[in-house]
């Protein structure tokens, strides 16, 4: 059941470049903070996989969430556990990093 709402609630980076400079969104990426230093969204705020579940509190519920991390899994593991957590306004960015075409902060 997940994954199909995963599958209808998911982005392309393409997608989310028109996004970014039209709405006002939290990009969460969700690699380790030495993959995130090598080079990240500008936008984006680094809450590692392996500290989310107990960094929730830093993830609004009243905005959209983007997750994000190299290639789409890790993100996806992110946001089931949003979803359980009571969030609705949450995406996965399918491809991650390596299909990001866009401006990117080291």
């Amino acid at each position: 059941m997940i994954l199909k709402w995963l599958q209808r609630n998911s982005v392309s980076t393409r997608e989310l470049q028109n996004l970014i400079e039209k709405n006002s969104m939290i990009i969460i990426d969700v690699r380790e903070s030495q993959e995130y230093k090598t080079g990240h969204i500008p936008q984006a705020k680094n809450i590692p996989l392996s500290k989310f579940s107990q960094q929730l509190s830093k993830v609004p519920k009243d905005r959209d969430v983007y997750v994000i991390c190299q290639s789409g899994m890790r993100s996806k593991r992110a946001y089931a556990i949003l979803k359980q957590s009571g969030y609705t306004k949450i995406k996965n960015v399918r491809g991650g990093m390596m299909s990001w075409n866009g401006t990117v902060s080291r």
